[in-house]
């Protein structure tokens, strides 16, 4: 494989916006609907989430990974294990390998959220 290959498979520009939704009702015995968007490949998940007013994803743990969330509007709320948290855009919170997390959208407009779950590599 030439070098220009190798540099094409390791920069990749990923159009989310252009990936068909997917719309899970209660995801993970949460409430509402949440919106996808998910591109994945060998290397992670990357994902476009988007919950409806009052919706939520149920909580779960991550047992062999973990998960980054990016917001890019106003705060809004996630809850990692007991603890409630809010959050202001262009902000992360990260739910480590092994701890429960939600997310839940207590604002009155939609919220949508980057997620993004690295697998193991080598």
């Amino acid at each position: 494989m030439t070098a220009e290959k190798s540099e094409r498979k390791a920069i990749m520009e990923i159009k989310l916006h252009d990936i068909p939704e997917q719309i899970v009702h209660c995801m993970r015995d949460g409430k509402g609907d949440t919106h996808k968007q998910t591109f994945e490949d060998d290397y992670a998940r990357i994902m476009i989430i988007t919950l409806d007013p009052g919706a939520s994803i149920g909580p779960h743990t991550h047992e062999t990974n973990y998960e980054i969330f990016m917001a890019s509007v106003e705060p809004e709320r996630c809850c990692m294990k007991a603890r409630k948290s809010r959050w202001l855009p262009a902000s992360a919170i990260t739910a480590r390998k092994g701890h429960n997390h939600s997310l839940v959208n207590s604002g009155s407009e939609p919220l949508s959220v980057f997620a993004i779950i690295p697998k193991r590599v080598g």
